[in-house]
């Protein structure tokens, strides 16, 4: 029987990092927080991640539009997850994120209208769950996500 892995995902946005985890064994995910990017990157905030979840693997999403052509925030998001190899020393799996703040916008509306949620629906809400939604893509096909090896980054 191979071991359960815990994996972080990570929904990378200029303003705020959406933060998930899931493991192996049961292959589901869960929203965990929302780190603000004002100041720039929280490498503290993401340390203490890394320390209390000890993560086998990280997610990252890939924005790409709708034809498939690398938005904008394409190339930060990549450098994020090398960062990210390079720091921790694990490898990362890019996934497509293409609709996921979508989804998780239309989830959180039905939560909302179902009384599951209360409260208005924030930016960080969204980033927490599109972190949740990339992760579950990674379970569902983790042949589909572009892999940067730790060796492979930063001499």
């Amino acid at each position: 029987m191979s071991r359960v892995e815990v994996i972080l995902a990570f929904d990378y946005g200029t303003r705020r990092i959406g933060v998930a985890s899931g493991d192996t064994l049961t292959r589901t995910a869960r929203a965990l927080a929302t780190l603000d990017q004002a100041a720039g990157i929280s490498w503290e905030m993401i340390d203490a991640l890394v320390h209390e979840f000890q993560p086998a693997l990280f997610v990252v999403g890939l924005p790409r539009n709708m034809d498939g052509t690398p938005t904008a925030l394409f190339g930060a998001s990549r450098a994020f997850g090398a960062e990210l190899a390079a720091r921790y020393r694990r490898n990362v799996a890019l996934v497509d994120e293409r609709l996921s703040s979508r989804e998780a916008e239309a989830l959180l509306r039905a939560a909302r209208s179902t009384g599951l949620k209360r409260r208005r629906i924030t930016h960080g809400d969204i980033d927490r769950i599109a972190a949740r939604i990339l992760l579950e893509r990674w379970f569902e096909n983790p042949d589909a996500a572009e892999s940067l090896q730790e060796s492979a980054t930063h001499a």
